[in-house]
């Protein structure tokens, strides 16, 4: 009897601690565009969902390739989403019901050669999954192996007298399951509903190029491979149709990186290609003379498209997924890229 009474002391005091782990959770850990893109694509059906990092975030509007396909979409990309985030994202909006026809996934080379960091980076997605089967499973896969400081107390990155300011707005928030999304702009760049993040212009001129990782096939982390080819298996078991995506870059980029970025396309390229997949390279010959390389269309060296650039990439893009763009009848490389588009293919 000592010993039940014990034991049910034991559970009451774990119980009490989870609690006010879970209320330290609910009122710390901040409202972050990445809830309302969960939310959304685990309560609404699309025709599209597209996925990858930050270059597909600020650059593929879903509104936009609408007005031009008719096709429905969300923008899941996110700066610091790795393929096995990709592969339980699906899987989670399959176990709530819903299957896009399509998924487009942005390919940025730097997240096969790299790991995930410590921190918030293992959170993005998995603290905005409800609970799930999935959740259960990407736990066991992936979040066990993280600080144990980011399970514990995953709001413990983000600045403590940032997140007491404005405890009582969060409170609120969760408590009345608002995802509005007035808040989630800055003097820099705006969320939308679609999932787009559109990036105010910059004056180009006083652009400093920073280092962009280079690519060697020796440094690719297999278990990134792994959960790619677990994606495209995925989608094919499912009758999902699955499309390999990289975004446009400015032609200076490409010139000052060439040889690298040669390497990476052509590696993916083959990849690609041993599976089945379409893969759309807008750095490639085929596509490159299709959308403008000059920097003034982006925000920064790597890529990231201004607002007004990602409209007009987007609507482009709707018609090259659905085959109905008309390519130029004679197509050209442009100065000192050629080089490095000849390498991807």
């Amino acid at each position: 009897m000592h010993n039940f009474k014990r034991n049910i002391r034991a559970v009451c005091v774990l119980a009490a601690v989870i609690a006010v782990f879970l209320l330290l959770d609910f009122l710390l850990y901040p409202c972050t565009f990445t809830r309302n893109d969960i939310h959304a694509v685990t309560t609404r059906q699309f025709d599209d969902i597209y996925m990858g990092t930050s270059h597909g975030k600020m650059g593929i509007d879903p509104k936009a390739m609408e007005e031009v396909s008719g096709r429905t979409g969300h923008n899941l990309c996110v700066g610091g989403q790795y393929s096995e985030d990709a592969y339980y994202i699906s899987q989670l909006i399959l176990e709530k019901g819903y299957k896009p026809s399509r998924i487009v996934y942005e390919i940025s080379p730097g997240y096969f050669t790299s790991e995930k960091e410590e921190g918030n980076n293992y959170l993005l997605f998995y603290h905005e999954f409800p609970l799930s089967y999935t959740k259960l499973s990407y736990f066991w896969d992936s979040i066990r192996n993280c600080n144990f400081r980011t399970m514990l107390f995953p709001w413990y990155e983000y600045p403590i007298s940032y997140e007491l300011e404005n405890l009582g707005d969060t409170f609120k928030t969760k408590w009345n399951k608002d995802f509005g999304i007035d808040d989630l702009k800055s003097d820099s760049q705006e969320y939308h509903e679609s999932g787009f993040i559109e990036r105010y212009s910059v004056d180009v001129s006083g652009l400093a190029m920073t280092g962009i990782t280079e690519f060697s096939e020796e440094d690719v982390v297999q278990r990134n491979m792994e959960y790619l080819k677990m994606l495209v298996d995925l989608c094919k078991e499912k009758g999902i149709e699955f499309v390999a995506l990289v975004t446009p870059i400015p032609g200076v980029s490409l010139s000052a990186y060439g040889e690298s970025f040669g390497k990476a396309y052509q590696y993916f390229g083959e990849f690609f290609k041993e599976n089945d997949v379409r893969y759309i390279n807008f750095n490639s010959n085929q596509y490159f003379p299709i959308f403008t390389h000059e920097l003034s269309a982006y925000t920064d060296y790597d890529g990231h498209l201004n607002g007004d650039a990602a409209r007009e990439f987007s609507k482009i893009l709707a018609q090259v997924l659905d085959n109905t763009y008309e390519f130029p009848a004679s197509e050209s490389t442009q100065g000192s890229a050629q080089a490095t588009t000849e390498a991807a293919g």
